[in-house]
């Protein structure tokens, strides 16, 4: 077949990174450059029960798409928490409004996609644990930062 590149979503196979923590213990197939995509990025997550995708954040200036593949999830959110079935889609805007976290439900593995818009830099504030991460399109992960003592603009300088 000629065209557009073509991923099968429910032939990836998600990859476990075994330095990830008990509760975060998700695979994951990113594939959103195999598509070619330079302004959207894509990733099939396996979430086995009781294991979680990240902890609860949320993002600038990124909007992201959960869509569950298969079993269930409970979604933790800004105002509370909702269980997700196949076949429901959601939307996190960015900013506090759109924060959450995503954890496996029951005792069936599940399968979520996220899809996101990618802009650089990337950041990621974790309430629960008062951190903030700042990531770039070009080197990736670049820090995770305490989001308290908040410093003054003009601190350090002369």
């Amino acid at each position: 077949m000629s065209g557009p590149t073509r991923v099968n979503l429910f032939e990836l196979v998600p990859e476990y990174d075994e330095s990830d923590p008990e509760g975060y213990r998700a695979g994951m197939a990113r594939f959103g450059p195999a598509l070619g995509a330079t302004q959207m990025g894509a990733s099939l997550y396996e979430i086995p029960p009781g294991q979680s995708i990240c902890p609860y954040h949320y993002e600038y200036p990124e909007e992201e798409w959960l869509a569950v593949v298969a079993g269930r999830v409970t979604l933790r959110h800004s105002d509370g928490e909702d269980v997700l079935g196949v076949g429901d889609i959601v939307c996190f805007p960015p900013g506090p409004e759109g924060a959450h976290k995503v954890t496996c439900l029951g005792d069936e593995t599940a399968r979520v996609l996220m899809t996101s818009t990618k802009q650089s830099p990337g950041i990621a504030v974790y309430p629960d644990s008062g951190k903030v991460g700042i990531w770039t399109q070009r080197d990736g992960y670049q820090s995770m930062v305490k989001s308290e003592p908040r410093l003054d603009y003009w601190d350090g300088e002369d």
